[in-house]
Formats: C-alpha cells, structure tokens, sequence
C-alpha cells in the first residue's frame, strides 16, 4: 500500500525563555486505507502534530506529504483531499444541520452530496434542528458530517468521542468503520484506549514530543505490555509489600503499585499467582482481593511513559505557553 501520510523527522518549536519544543524529531508514517491512532498524555505533542499534518500550524523543521503533496507548495489540492474534525469544532447556533452542512460542502470542489453526508451520520431525522438544538452526542456527528462532506480521502478526527456517553460514542465507531471500509484513511488521537484497540489499524504512543512505540494494538501488547495482568491488594494496615521482590518472583515480568494496590505483568498467571500466596505467606501479608486480566493498550502505554493517558493538566495548547 502507498502511504497517504508521511512525516520526516518533524519539530515544531515555539519563542520563549527557554524556547518550548512541543514536537521533537517526529517520524510517522500511515498507510492508504488504513486508521491509525496517535496516542500519548496531555502536552505530548499529538494535538500539535495533527495541525501540522493539517495544514494549521507550519513545522519549524521536517517534511510533510499528505498524498505525494507538500504544504506550502500543494496547498489547494491537499485541502481538497482532507476531511478534518477539530477536539471543539464551533457551530453556528441559528443554522440547521442541512443548512451546516450545506455551508461546508460549499468549501470543496467536488463533494459528496448532504444527504450522503447526513446519512453516514444517522443524523436524518434532525436534518431542520438547529444545531443549538443538537444533543452532544449529534453535535459530534454533524461535525464529522462536516468533515466527511467533501468527499476526503484522509480523515483526520481530533479526539473525536471525548465526552460522549457509552452509547454515543459506538455510535461514532460505526460511523468510523463505515467510512474506512469506503478505502478511506483516517488518522485519530484519543484518550480511550478501548477506542483505539477497537478501531485502528496500527498507533504510535507519542511522549514528550516523540514517537517512543509504533505498531498493532496487539503487537505493542505483546511487545511492551506483557500477556496477563494480576491486580491485588493486601489486607488492611497492611505494611507495604517489597516492589523489587515481587518482580523477582516466579513468573512475573514487572510490578508497579496503582490507585487501588499492586500490578504484575505476568507470563503464566497460575504460577506467578502461586508464587505470590507464596510470597505474602513468609511474609505474614494476606490478600484482600485479586483479580487477573488480559494486558491492554492502557497496561502499554503506562509500561511505556509511566502515567495513565489523563493524568496531569498540561494544555495540549502548547502554543499557549510561550
């Protein structure tokens, strides 16, 4: 397959004392008709890297091809082959969500009709609601509507279900998986992990400005986060179990302390599990709960930058800082 994005050794920077680099020598490559995901915490540089790919913000250094085109030398053509929905895309209250489509097929040189685009939305039945009217769920979708209308054959989608409930966003997933079935490429972040494994293809966890892992969802599980998971606790006013011992023992890759008490990543669950009733029996500790699990992408991306996907408040606008 040809490959419909290609980032060379990317940076983006920004004045300031000292100068902030929010994108440090990014390398990214997507495929035609592929969904990739870009995956990394707050102030990571994803949102930053979409912009660039997009057109919005210009790279302080690096190459960017979007279809075998340049921005700054191919600009009309790219942006008629993209489709880009934003983390807060703003409506006009007092037009409809024909007549807001309507607005955005304008835009494009040969798009799909707004039919089509309301359709692979599931939006007909509000087609003369005004979008002040739309729940957030339907506010989500006519975005996309939006972004779908030209016709794109990459579709960028900014954190796309980020304060949907369960049911909105699987709705969103179908519309998803619908549009790349069509041979379309999309290119999403997201903070839902179960998201990612879900819909994409392949993902590059991005941390401080760089790519530090690209590969299958199940690939980077495999790599990076270990088979089997155990999660257990001790009894109460228990004293601290010996981190470093537990990932001594038998069977168990790695351990950490979370919110709710201990991780093993593990290879055989039966035998690392045995060897921690083990374990807490010379040491006089008892469990008060155990569970084990399959690893997941959240397991990957902790082993990998050592925090969950929403922990701190760093803005994603890194512009903002300087």
């Amino acid at each position: 397959m040809q490959a419909a994005i290609r980032a060379v050794n990317l940076f983006k920077s920004y004045p300031g004392k000292p100068p902030v680099e929010a994108v440090r020598g990014i390398d990214l490559e997507v495929l035609e008709g592929e969904c990739f995901g870009l995956l990394g915490p707050n102030g990571a540089g994803k949102t930053t890297t979409m912009e660039m790919l997009e057109g919005l913000l210009e790279p302080s250094s690096g190459t960017i091809e979007i279809l075998s085109h340049h921005w700054g030398r191919d600009d009309t053509t790219i942006r008629s082959l993209i489709g880009i929905s934003l983390q807060e895309t703003r409506l006009s209250d007092r037009l409809t969500v024909r007549e807001t489509v309507d607005l955005f097929r304008s835009f494009y040189p040969k798009p799909t009709s707004t039919d089509a685009a309301i359709a692979t939305v599931s939006l007909e039945e509000k087609v003369n609601t005004y979008v002040e009217k739309l729940s957030g769920g339907q506010l989500q979708r006519l975005a996309i509507a939006t972004a779908i209308v030209g016709d794109p054959k990459i579709l960028f989608l900014d954190e796309p279900t980020t304060g949907l409930d369960p049911q909105s966003r699987r709705q969103l997933w179908d519309v998803i998986r619908a549009y790349q079935s069509q041979g379309r490429t999309i290119l999403l972040t997201t903070h839902y992990m179960d998201e990612a494994e879900r819909l994409c293809d392949r993902v590059a966890v991005v941390d401080h400005g760089k790519t530090i892992a690209i590969g299958t969802p199940s690939d980077l599980i495999r790599q990076y986060g270990g088979e089997h998971v155990v999660e257990f606790n001790t009894a109460p006013a228990s004293p601290p179990l010996d981190i470093p011992a537990l990932s001594q023992l038998h069977g168990v890759d790695s351990c950490r302390m979370t919110d709710a008490g201990y991780l093993l990543v593990v290879r055989e669950p039966h035998v690392a599990i045995s060897s921690l009733f083990e374990y807490c029996q010379q040491n006089g500790q008892s469990l008060s709960q155990l569970t084990t699990r399959q690893s997941t992408l959240e397991d990957v991306f902790i082993a990998l930058t050592g925090r969950h996907l929403r922990d701190g408040n760093v803005s994603e606008d890194i512009k903002a800082a300087s």
